[in-house]
Parts: structure tokens; sequence; C-alpha cells
């Protein structure tokens, strides 16, 4: 049995599998990892119009990839409980998932940095300039720039209860950082699948790994379900 039919196997017979995904996923959709994103965002301080400008494009100004959509699907055949998730790029959402813990947040929980009015939605993001505060005219900074790079409670407490519960793990692109966060809430008999070009601290515990780019192997995975391989 080879690796993608191995996979195949495992969803098939899974009654609750949650998704852990990182950079990896978006790369394929114009997105960058966070250690590129020093090279890429605008020197100086953060506050400024034009770090926020060069961050935001940097972070959020590409499309979902194929992976993103795979996803997506799963979600709507049942077969997928929920994304866990430490990108703040919002592309699961804008794919179309509807169950996805942001455990940083992300574009879509913003608030005012003067008087901190909500403004929720990744929308806002997309318009010509940046957004200002209509009830003081404030810069609007996204979770991640607001909070100070601090974890979003209510991505962690979903990613806790949906990650207790499942018995096939999928960790896509990701090394898990701030893992802590909700890891050890895991089931510990549940399946682990890492689909990772590179190497992580997966490696040793995964039931199966995957050394392949995520858009791949859900396009090998889909020929392999519509019965074209």
């Amino acid at each position: 049995m080879d690796k993608i039919q191995q996979l195949a196997k495992y969803i098939d017979q899974s009654h609750s599998m949650v998704a852990i995904t990182g950079a990896g996923i978006s790369l394929a959709g114009g997105g960058i990892t966070y250690s590129q994103l020093a090279q890429t965002v605008h020197p100086g301080d953060f506050e400024s119009d034009d770090f926020l400008r060069s961050y935001v494009k940097a972070m959020h100004s590409y499309k979902p990839s194929f992976s993103h959509y795979a996803l997506r699907d799963l979600e709507a055949a049942g077969k997928l409980t929920g994304i866990i998730t430490t990108n703040e790029d919002c592309m699961h959402t804008m794919a179309g998932s509807e169950n996805v813990a942001e455990i940083q947040g992300g574009f879509q929980i913003n608030r005012c940095s003067e008087c901190g009015r909500h403004y929720d939605g990744y929308e806002i993001w997309e318009k010509e300039d940046l957004p200002r505060c209509e009830s003081c005219g404030g810069r609007i900074l996204p979770w991640e720039l607001y909070s100070h790079i601090s974890l979003w409670d209510e991505g962690v407490q979903k990613a806790r209860e949906w990650i207790s519960k499942a018995d096939l793990i999928l960790v896509i692109g990701t090394n898990g950082y701030y893992g802590s966060a909700y890891w050890n809430y895991r089931r510990r008999d549940a399946v682990i699948v890492q689909i990772n070009p590179g190497h992580t601290g997966f490696d040793r515990i995964a039931n199966l790994n995957i050394r392949e780019e995520s858009d791949d192997v859900f396009h090998k995975l889909i020929e392999r379900w519509n019965g074209n391989d």
C-alpha cells in the first residue's frame, strides 16, 4: 500500500478528523513563511502606515491554495470536524471552510488602536487603502499586531475541543509552533499523518509521513477517489 492509498484509507475510516495547518499550506497560493516576513515588510515602527500596508500585503493579499479547497470539500462531505491553524491569512475562510480555529487570531479579528472598537471580517483589508475607525478615525490593526502576538482564546478553546475528539489528525505544512496550547488535549489513540516536504518534530510521532507539498498530495488523493489512478 503506497502512502496516498494509506492516507485515503485513514480518511475513509475516520469518524472525527481534524487538520492542523501552518504556512506551508499557503505557499502555493502566494503566501510566505514567518521567516520570510522580516525580509518583506517595510522596516521601522510596526504602528506606521507603511509597515501595516506591507504587512497586509505580505500576509493576506494572495489566494487560497488547492489544499485549502480540498479541506473545505472534506468538511462539506462531513469528514473534517475542523481546522486548527497558526495562519492569520484567513485563506481557509476565504476558501469556504466554516470551522476554523485561528489560534493566533488573524485578519478577521480587528480592533481600533485608539478606542478599541471591533471590526471583525477580513473584507476590510481588501479595500484600496488602510481602513480607519468610523468612531474616532484611529488606525485599525489585525489581531496579531493589536495583541502583540498573543494567542486568541476563542480559537484555542475550539482547538482543544476538536482535537480531544479526533481519531485522525492531519498535520499539514507546520512545525507545530504554539501546539502546546492544545496538543496535550488530543486523544492518545488518534492516528497522526504529517504532510510536509521538510522534517519537523512531528516526524517521530506520526503514523504516516508524506514528504510532499500538500497540493500535490491532495491532487493525488482526489484522483484516487475519482478512480483516475
